[in-house]
């Protein structure tokens, strides 16, 4: 953040600690739990501020990519490191995602001096595993006995300080998380029952959708602000998620697998009006209060949906085309893609779902470099 930021965002971390206190008032209900969030991230944030020296290495910038399966890729390109590498690590980071896309255009038009890329985005990453806790990564493509080991926190992966210039984050599904809304939500049509119904009346132990998605802002808020005090310098970059679901979900031929299988047409709209696109705002919002350029990747992907036929969808449905690497079955459940010639994709982007993703992240990156 700019030091012009510093006087006003100390201002509003004291008054939202203060809020938090016994006896704090606030002109709209909020809960204590959000308000101390909120006050903790202004905090840290705030500490982020103290001026120090000049970012970046003299003869390159520093980019750290942080994020969930949407930024490592999964099934798009070849692994990184490749099979056979002996220090895998279980996030599935590819080739052909969208950092290594970026990468390799930042690398053939430099802006003003080489970019150097470090790319720790690991699948199935939730926004606490970017700053806070450890992971243990659960890819499929030849685990070793006994799984995957846990890894650090992205942050400290990626090695953030005063010399980084860029850190772009993809992170929030998960922490929903979203894709086990979606097998929930196929569990409840294949019997005839309704998902929403299931999120928004939940059974004991179980949040409400409005919960979810209010603790998943908590959480960003502590993410963002963290990653702003390991990296004080940098210019951070937050990435949205693409529109997965059709914008009628009509468009969608149930069950097909090859799409979003049995999962009702009421429950897909309700998946995207009341999840995935509030999601996103959440996201968006929380980011604009910090300062910092948010990538709206949803917008041109409307149209690109995994309920498109195939060279139009950007993003493949429950089972999809993927690299022979990518296993037909997901460990631990029913689900079979060989049945159906397919491989486990899981609504994931695809190749191309990914490029477009890059041109947007690149331009984004290009811009804030240029800011510097």
């Amino acid at each position: 953040m700019r030091p012009t930021s510093m006087s006003r965002l100390a201002a509003l971390a004291s008054t939202a600690l203060l809020l938090a206190r016994p006896g704090g008032s606030m002109r709209h209900p909020v809960s204590r739990r959000r308000t101390r969030a909120l006050a903790v991230g202004l905090v840290l944030a705030a500490s982020s501020l103290v001026p120090s020296g000049s970012a970046g290495a003299a003869d390159q910038y520093e980019w750290a990519a942080l994020g969930d399966s949407y930024t490592a890729g999964g099934f798009v390109g070849d692994p990184q490191p490749a099979l056979g590498d002996p220090s895998p690590d279980g996030c599935d980071r590819t080739t052909d995602a969208y950092p290594g896309v970026v990468d390799r255009e930042l690398a053939e038009f430099p802006p003003g001096k080489p970019v150097h890329l470090t790319n720790v985005s690991c699948g199935n990453a939730t926004i606490d595993n970017i700053a806070t806790a450890k992971q243990t990564p659960i890819s499929p493509v030849q685990p070793p006995t006994g799984g995957w080991p846990a890894v650090d926190p992205q942050t400290q992966r990626a090695g953030l300080n005063e010399q980084t210039d860029v850190v772009t984050i993809g992170v929030g599904g998960n922490s929903l998380p979203f894709g086990g809304m979606l097998l929930k939500c196929l569990e409840q049509g294949t019997s005839g029952k309704s998902c929403r119904d299931y999120y928004t009346n939940p059974p004991e132990g179980e949040e409400r959708i409005q919960d979810k998605l209010a603790r998943v802002q908590d959480e960003y808020i502590e993410m963002l602000a963290k990653v702003h005090q390991a990296a004080p310098n940098a210019k951070v970059i937050t990435v949205g998620y693409p529109a997965v679901l059709p914008q009628e979900a009509s468009a969608c031929d149930r069950p097909a697998l090859t799409e979003l299988g049995s999962i009702t047409h009421a429950d897909v709209d309700w998946l995207r009006d009341d999840v995935l696109m509030p999601l996103n705002r959440t996201i968006q919002q929380v980011t604009s209060f910090f300062g910092d350029r948010y990538v709206d990747v949803y917008s041109s992907s409307v149209g690109h949906d995994a309920c498109q036929p195939a060279g139009t969808k950007w993003v493949e449905g429950i089972c999809g085309d993927a690299e022979e690497y990518w296993p037909a079955k997901v460990p631990g459940t029913l689900l079979n893609c060989a049945l159906v010639g397919k491989r486990a994709t899981l609504v994931h982007p695809n190749a191309a779902g990914h490029a477009n993703t890059a041109a947007h992240v690149e331009r984004a990156i290009r811009i804030a470099l240029l800011e510097r």
